[in-house]
């Protein structure tokens, strides 16, 4: 056993934009978290047990976690020596760990969760006014739990949180018990069994009234505060005729139930997360002024989600999904067609600043307007290209044949080629990778 040592590069992942979260060496295949928050003080307390499977063999390995104070760390139930700095908690087990063996890690840490604040503001857990909540993407998971923090390292979820009487705790999971803990406390137990990467998982705590959401295909809910019912059923009022759209357009729905929250604070933006989306009270104005925001958060189930990106550097496969999706529910519902969307959009991105390739945006414009709007161009593109029959056969072969899966932008050109029975390198050289949309868009 001599000899064995961390995985090169064993505190970074392989991802083209953010090779610092994520490490190398082995992939997880079960968080259970065990969590006790008190909402007045906003404190935090831990245990994460990480089961993970080695890719080869390991005298040491890292997990990503920000600003908590690490109490104790074993490896197979044997203390580790471990040093918690700069986002990195490297850990030195007793013994070796072999290549292919399946360890067990387990961290107790503490402390005040806060955002982890970067390029995009501040990313992660965040205290509101009453309660908290979890925004994860792309780099927000470690500010709440010891994670491989990389979208390709999928796995499932067990997690409890103890949390004063009177507040909500909604988890990205299903709800599997809730009992009083003793002295003013609550305990709530959710498992995530669908393979889930750490930044959609979150934690929402406040002061919520649930409401029926939609009967069918799956359980549809929401938690609200009790004074904004009246406009969240504006709002959502469609909700049971956009999931009965999106599920004819891709198949069917990926999940056990989803679950809306609406928080009493203001939100820039919804949160996305595994069979959960996260709205701000501000999106709510008494109309369906924001509607199409609904529908885009929905369609991530199956576009982000269920089908999670390999890389940062695909994340069109996300957002220009869920953007055409906005398109394709108001033609469905004889609002505007999509053809009329995309040729607004692409007179918009023509005279937008170039340079974005939509297939590899760079870094600092991965959340750029023009990863939505031109990754949403080039579906409909491909549309017309391809013909009705096809293309929409083509969404729902790629939802169903990489469900729960990773995927990558060369998977969904290989499989549009596929259904075309010929090369669409020149298409999609033009509308993924050029600098700027073409400019006679065959639409």
């Amino acid at each position: 056993m001599a000899g064995m040592t961390a995985a090169p590069g064993a505190d970074r992942s392989t991802d083209s934009y953010l090779p610092e979260h994520g490490n190398g060496g082995y992939r997880v295949e079960h968080y259970d978290l065990d969590l006790d928050y008190r909402v007045g003080p906003n404190r935090l307390s831990g245990e994460a047990v990480l089961t993970a499977v080695a890719g080869q063999a390991l005298s040491a390995l890292s997990l990503d976690l920000a600003d908590l104070r690490v109490r104790r760390v074993t490896v197979d139930d044997r203390p580790a020596k471990f040093t918690h700095r700069a986002g990195k908690l490297r850990i030195r087990p007793a013994a070796p760990i072999a290549g292919g063996a399946r360890f067990r890690v387990r961290v107790r840490y503490a402390g005040n969760p806060s955002p982890i604040r970067g390029r995009w503001g501040d990313i992660g857990w965040d205290e509101l006014t009453e309660g908290s909540l979890v925004a994860g993407q792309p780099v927000g998971a470690p500010s709440w739990f010891p994670c491989n923090d990389h979208p390709s390292d999928k796995a499932a979820y067990r997690v409890a949180v103890t949390a004063d009487t009177g507040f909500e705790v909604l988890v990205t999971g299903d709800l599997v018990s809730r009992r009083a803990a003793g002295a003013g406390t609550e305990r709530w137990v959710y498992e995530r069994a669908e393979p889930t990467p750490t930044y959609l998982m979150g934690v929402h705590t406040g002061r919520y009234r649930e409401v029926p959401l939609a009967t069918g295909p799956v359980p549809q809910r929401a938690a609200v505060p009790p004074h904004l019912v009246a406009p969240f059923r504006e709002m959502f009022g469609r909700h049971d005729e956009i999931m009965r759209v999106l599920c004819g357009l891709f198949g069917p729905y990926p999940f056990a139930e989803y679950v809306v929250v609406i928080t009493d604070d203001e939100l820039d933006e919804p949160i996305e997360a595994q069979g959960m989306a996260v709205f701000g009270r501000n999106l709510l104005d008494g109309t369906r002024t924001h509607e199409r925001l609904v529908v885009h958060e929905l369609a991530h189930q199956w576009f982000g989600n269920s089908l999670t990106i390999g890389d940062w550097r695909d994340i069109w496969l996300n957002e220009g999904f869920a953007t055409y999706a906005e398109w394709l529910f108001a033609e469905a519902v004889g609002e505007r067609t999509a053809a009329e969307h995309a040729r607004d959009w692409h007179r918009r991105m023509r005279q937008a600043e170039p340079g974005l390739r939509v297939a590899d945006p760079g870094v600092a414009r991965l959340f750029d307007e023009g990863v939505y709007k031109r990754g949403a161009l080039a579906l409909h593109a491909l549309r017309v290209e391809l013909g009705e029959e096809p293309f929409f056969g083509l969404l729902r072969r790629w939802a169903a044949e990489h469900r729960h899966g990773t995927v990558r932008t060369a998977e969904f050109t290989a499989l549009a080629e596929e259904i075309a029975g010929r090369s669409l390198a020149e298409f999609f050289a033009g509308w993924l990778h050029g600098t700027e949309p073409p400019a006679d868009p065959g639409f």
